[in-house]
């Protein structure tokens, strides 16, 4: 398989006349719009203040994140590109257009503020922006993926799309509150698969985290690193490993009396 960033080439050897191949396959460079919930809950405190002991919030931990994602997606191929949108009850571009620098990035999260309750999402102009942007990039043989960051616990999004209108990949991060008599979010999240599942062009990915921690967010940022034609499902994602220490296996054929001691 061709790896994203780099030509192709067949995996070939000349020890071997039966060597395994593999066809490269070509992918398309991306255009990535962010979708960031600005409802009141985006303001939610994290569990872990910062080195300074300042309270973060989950939209300050949602933008560390996205600067995390863009400089290693930039890494792996320059020519990947970002654009930004917000979520209240309707979404809105933030800018026009897209871009492959991170200082347009920084400077267009810097305007996003999360100061009012929007109630329930709309995410219909959502679809509808990333379809018509999707057109777009398929003009210059790249694809549009839409990374939707929501936070609402209380109440689920709804849309009105057609289901064989799938023009652009869908991934989505679903930060929430513990379950309480007041707030839903297994229904929200439901109301989000259905979604995702309803647009989503290729094999798109939604996780979610109830912890409050800023770490758990930055590893799911990370797995969407990963380019949406060169994906396996998302139930096959066996990364990133534990770090536990495992104990050593110890063989159960060796005795005292078979091992050698050299002296």
């Amino acid at each position: 398989m061709k790896e994203e960033g780099k030509e192709g080439e067949s995996c070939s050897s000349s020890t071997s006349s039966s060597s395994y191949t593999l066809k490269p396959i070509g992918f398309c460079n991306e255009d990535i719009l962010f979708c960031i919930d600005v409802d009141l809950e985006s303001q939610t405190e994290m569990k872990i203040p910062n080195p300074n002991g300042r309270a973060v919030t989950r939209m300050d931990a949602i933008k560390q994140a996205i600067i995390l994602f863009i400089n290693a997606k930039l890494a792996i191929n320059p020519d990947h590109r970002f654009g930004f949108a917000a979520l209240g009850q309707y979404a809105s571009m933030q800018r026009r257009d897209f871009s492959n620098e991170v200082e347009f990035a920084i400077s267009v999260l810097r305007s996003f503020t999360a100061s009012s309750s929007y109630g329930q999402a709309d995410l219909t102009q959502l679809f509808r922006l990333a379809a018509h942007e999707a057109k777009k990039s398929r003009a210059q043989n790249r694809i549009l993926r839409v990374i939707l960051i929501y936070c609402r616990s209380s109440l689920r999004p709804h849309y009105q799309w057609s289901a064989n209108q799938k023009l652009f990949t869908l991934d989505v991060i679903y930060l929430h509150d513990k379950p309480s008599p007041e707030n839903c979010p297994q229904k929200v999240y439901d109301a989000l698969v259905d979604a995702l599942e309803h647009v989503s062009e290729e094999e798109g990915y939604i996780l979610e985290s109830g912890q409050g921690l800023s770490r758990v967010l930055f590893r799911q940022i990370c797995l969407l690193l990963a380019h949406p034609q060169q994906r396996c499902v998302q139930e096959d994602i066996d990364f990133p490993k534990s770090l536990v220490k495992k104990a050593p296996t110890v063989d159960s054929t060796l005795s005292e009396d078979s091992v050698s001691i050299i002296s």
